[in-house]
């Protein structure tokens, strides 16, 4: 008997490497401006703590989609 292929799980479509790189890099950049705008003088500027930690998981979660597509 011969085992079933099993269905891809994720229902996210597969992306190209190039197209996982150059996310990680945009939620990179996103990550570092809401850390520095954190940091800001002007109260206008800043960034709350639960926008910098949604910018970081974000970014966190860009990685580990790189990382399982070069498994």
């Amino acid at each position: 008997m011969t085992a079933m292929p099993r269905q891809h799980e994720s229902r996210e479509p597969p992306y190209r490497p190039q197209d996982l790189i150059d996310e990680v890099v945009v939620r990179f950049d996103a990550y570092a401006r809401a850390r520095a705008a954190s940091e800001s003088v002007f109260s206008t500027a800043r960034a709350t703590p639960r926008q910098e930690q949604r910018a970081f998981d974000d970014l966190q979660a860009a990685v580990t989609r790189l990382r399982n597509s070069l498994r």
